[in-house]
C-alpha cells in the first residue's frame, strides 16, 4: 500500500524562513536551521529546503546553511535554488542534501535533469514545477514564479520523468498560501501523465486538506509551510489525522 510523507517546507530568503500568499508578501518566519531541527524532533518525514531567490538573483545557495541543518536533522533533506550545473548539485549533496531539486534551470536547460540523473541516480534528482491556471491551462513558471514559460503542467511534467526525474514537486501557484486547499486539478492532471512519485505543495489550511491531496494517485508526500511555521497544525496533528483516515504514514514517537 502506497504510503505518505509529511514535509514541511521552508523558504529562504537572505538566510531566512519566509512565506507568503501567491508567491508575493512575504513574512519572515524564523530561522532555517533552528526550524528544521524542531521538525525532525516532531516527526516530519522530510524537510525541503527552497532558497526562493537564489535563481533570480543568479547565485548559488548557502552551502553553510545546508552544512548546519545536516549536523542537527536526521531525515532527509532535499535542497532547491540555484542549481544550474551538475557541480552544484554535487556540492549540495557533499553538504548534507540527499535531494536536489531544479525547477528553472531544468527548463532552460533540460538536460540538466538526466546528468544529474546518471551521476547520482534519479532518486536524486526532484523537478519541482510552479504552476498558475491561465484560464485555458496550467502553465508553469520559472525563477520564484516571476516568469511565464509558456510551457503546459502535464506536458513539463511528463518530459521531467522521461528525462530522469525521479520525484515532481507540483506547486499551485494560485494556492500559495491561501489555506484554501490544493488544487487538485492540477496535481491530477500531473497524475494522469506521470508515473514517479508527486509531492503536492500549495494551500493547505486544514487537516482535511492533507487528506484530500493524500487520496490523489500518484502523491507520496504532503508538503506545508505556512500551517507548521505558525504553529496551526502540527506534524502529529497530520499524522493522527491522516492514520485515522486510514492513509498510511510513518508513526510520530512519543
Amino acid at each position: 500500500m502506497r504510503s505518505v510523507r509529511v514535509i514541511p517546507c521552508l523558504d529562504i530568503d537572505a538566510g531566512r524562513v519566509v512565506k507568503g500568499t501567491n508567491f508575493v508578501d512575504l513574512t519572515d518566519a524564523g530561522d532555517p536551521v533552528e526550524l528544521a531541527a524542531l521538525y525532525d524532533l516532531a516527526g516530519a518525514d522530510e524537510i525541503v529546503f527552497l532558497d526562493i531567490a537564489a535563481s533570480s538573483s543568479s547565485r548559488p545557495i548557502t552551502l553553510d546553511l545546508l552544512s548546519r541543518a545536516a549536523d542537527q536533522v536526521f531525515i532527509p533533506l532535499t535542497i532547491g535554488g540555484g542549481v544550474s550545473r551538475v557541480d552544484d548539485a554535487r556540492q549540495l549533496l557533499r553538504a548534507g542534501a540527499d535531494k536536489v531539486s531544479l525547477n528553472s534551470s531544468a527548463i532552460s536547460n533540460p538536460a540538466l535533469i538526466s546528468e544529474i540523473a546518471q551521476e547520482f541516480g534519479s532518486q536524486c534528482a526532484v523537478v519541482a514545477i510552479d504552476a498558475k491556471f491561465n484560464g485555458s491551462f496550467y502553465e508553469v513558471y520559472t525563477h520564484g514564479g516571476r516568469n511565464a514559460t509558456g510551457l503546459e503542467l502535464g506536458t513539463w511534467a511528463k518530459v521531467a520523468e522521461r528525462l530522469g526525474a525521479g520525484e515532481l514537486l507540483v506547486t499551485s501557484m494560485d494556492r500559495d498560501g491561501t489555506k484554501e486547499g490544493f488544487d487538485i486539478g492540477a496535481l491530477m492532471r500531473v497524475a494522469e501523465l506521470t508515473s514517479i512519485p508527486i509531492i503536492a505543495s500549495g494551500g493547505v489550511g486544514r487537516l482535511e486538506h492533507f487528506l484530500e491531496g493524500a487520496e490523489v494517485p500518484g502523491v507520496s508526500g504532503l508538503l506545508a509551510a505556512s500551517v507548521f511555521h505558525f504553529g496551526q497544525l502540527s506534524i502529529s496533528q497530520v499524522k493522527n489525522f491522516l492514520i485515522s483516515k486510514s492513509i498510511v504514514v510513518r508513526p510520530v514517537q512519543e
